[in-house]
């Protein structure tokens, strides 16, 4: 990497070649540790040079992005954006006092508290006629520190020895956010629909627990069976503030646990290698890492949360029990009586009494554990915009702009912000497009030049919102009745004649049930009563226009 070589940042994450990609890996790989150190000796930066083929001063660039930045691995390309939406707008100056302030109050073995940096950092902008910065942004520059930077200036060598292994670098798992492991099940327990009380089938969870603290960090309930959106959904709840989904489905409870994983350590599933998911990690910092091959017990701490939580779901009714001999002769579909809103209230309820119960692994609760972590290390990193990090996560799909916008499925996508694009379509190539399964209205575009997204919805406005499931439905319907030619027209034709006939159907089979309760993401649902969870869980308005995309998953 030389001083004239362009940015790279400009073609965007996915975009980014992969020779490109895997250099900014490497890099971050060697400048890492080196960032942990208070001080970065020139035989350690030499060496780091060698191995990257780099010079002492480029070494140094380095560590000083990667300590500026906001734990991207992109922070590490030349040519970082300093600037525009979701990016810090304080001047250099400001940010200099910032570091400074924080490198010589904070990090001091007496140990001041943030409220008094923060003090020390809007008296010192004040008193030079800059902006003062509010807590939260302090907050933030300090949770980007390295934990083992932070301990050793703030606890000594002592202090800083349990963060260490013996080769000198950070262990997997030292903190809360350490190391998350997600998975998913098919539930045991059948659900109903929202319109009329009829069956309509078991769900599918996906959970997320925090292996230092036994904390549920995340969890969804899908009715559709476990892929990447499946992981992009669970993964935007993980990191971010739980309260706005808490008040979406009216629950009362506190579930403050939140953040960036530091690993997240999955199995060899499908969804779990797609390159989204690949690259939304390395993006965001976070350790993609896979459990061995016939091993299934590494995974044991997500797999016994679940476990003891299909045993909690026997109390429910409707629960079809883990085997025939515990079914015996109980009638699972006509007890079933919990529509998908009032489970997913259910087990967050649940979810908060487990935080509060004693673990028997721990000899203390799950949420003390957390708390005590946090306490004791970096504060963990909340993504404050869970629906430009979903989109991270969403899948990716690869096509040229036309003169008419774009066309994906026999969908035709248009806004304005597309025109500037048009004229000079030519020179662009494929754009990378990121779609929702769950809601094909709109699509994400990443711009030519920059990292944002730009929202593109359907070059139809009055066209409804429909997933991906009835848009190939109708695909196969159409080719079954011998349609070799199939136009946007024809094509959200037949999704309508198939949402009459599952609406006016006298007697719905439970597939037309389901397939009516998988787009009930379209439109707001009633509440409902929930019952109260039992005990301590361990370990249509069819054509309606699309809402909003905060709103469109019930987590």
């Amino acid at each position: 990497m030389t001083a004239e070589e362009p940015p790279i940042l400009e073609q965007g994450v996915l975009s980014m070649p992969n020779e490109a990609w895997e250099r900014l890996r490497r890099q971050a790989e060697a400048i890492e540790p080196l960032v942990a150190r208070t001080a970065v000796t020139h035989d350690a930066a030499d060496a780091a040079g060698e191995l990257l083929g780099l010079s002492r001063r480029q070494v140094y660039v380095l560590i000083d992005r990667y300590r500026q930045g906001s734990g991207l691995l992109t922070d590490l390309a030349p040519g970082r954006s300093t600037g525009g939406r979701g990016v810090g707008r304080l001047p250099e100056s400001a940010e200099t006092v910032i570091r400074e302030t924080i490198r010589k109050a904070y990090l001091k073995k007496q140990k001041p508290s943030l409220a008094a940096v923060h003090r020390d950092i809007v008296r010192e902008c004040s008193a030079r006629g800059l902006p003062a910065p509010a807590r939260n942004t302090v907050s933030r520059r300090v949770e980007r520190l390295h934990p083992l930077m932070v301990a050793r200036s703030r606890e000594g060598a002592e202090g800083a020895r349990p963060l260490q292994a013996a080769g000198g670098t950070v262990p997997e798992i030292s903190g809360p956010l350490g190391q998350v492991q997600v998975d998913h099940t098919v539930m045991d327990v059948m659900i109903v629909d929202e319109r009329d009380r009829s069956l309509i089938g078991r769900p599918y969870l996906t959970v997320a627990i925090d292996v230092f603290s036994r904390c549920l960090v995340g969890m969804v309930v899908t009715l559709e069976p476990p892929s990447a959106v499946s992981v992009g959904l669970c993964l935007a709840h993980t990191c971010s503030d739980k309260r706005p989904s808490l008040e979406r489905l009216g629950v009362q409870a506190d579930w403050p646990m939140s953040g960036k994983p530091q690993q997240l350590y999955v199995d060899n599933a499908a969804e779990f290698k797609s390159e989204a998911l690949k690259r939304g990690c390395e993006q965001h910092g976070i350790r993609l890492t896979f459990r061995p091959h016939g091993r299934p017990h590494y995974g044991g701490v997500v797999e016994r949360v679940i476990g003891t939580a299909m045993t909690m779901v026997h109390e429910l009714p409707g629960t079809t029990f883990s085997n025939p001999v515990q079914r015996g002769s109980y009638d699972a579909e006509k007890m079933a009586a919990l529509t998908l809103r009032e489970l997913e209230k259910w087990l967050t309820l649940a979810v908060a009494r487990y935080h509060g119960g004693i673990h028997s692994g721990l000899h203390q609760t799950p949420a003390m554990r957390w708390a005590e972590g946090v306490a004791g290390t970096a504060i963990p990193r909340v993504v404050t915009n869970p629906t430009a990090f979903l989109i991270d996560f969403l899948p990716v799909i690869r096509r040229t702009l036309t003169r008419t916008g774009f066309v994906i499925d026999h969908v035709h996508y248009f806004s304005n912000t597309l025109k500037p694009w048009i004229a000079r379509r030519g020179q662009l190539g494929k754009f990378i497009i990121r779609r929702d399964p769950r809601d094909i209205s709109r699509i994400w575009v990443l711009e030519p030049a920059g990292g944002a997204y730009v929202e593109v919805p359907y070059r139809t406005l009055s066209r409804p919102a429909v997933t991906l499931w009835e848009h190939r439905q109708a695909m196969e319907r159409l080719r079954r009745n011998g349609r070799a030619q199939v136009d946007e027209q024809d094509l959200f034709r037949m999704i309508g004649q198939m949402r009459d006939i599952a609406l006016t159907a006298q007697k719905n089979t439970r597939k037309t049930r389901r397939e009516n309760e998988r787009r009930g993401h379209l439109k707001v649902p009633a509440a409902a009563a929930v019952p109260e969870p039992p005990g301590m869980l361990p370990g249509a308005d069819d054509s309606a226009v699309a809402v909003p995309f905060e709103d469109i998953e019930e987590w």
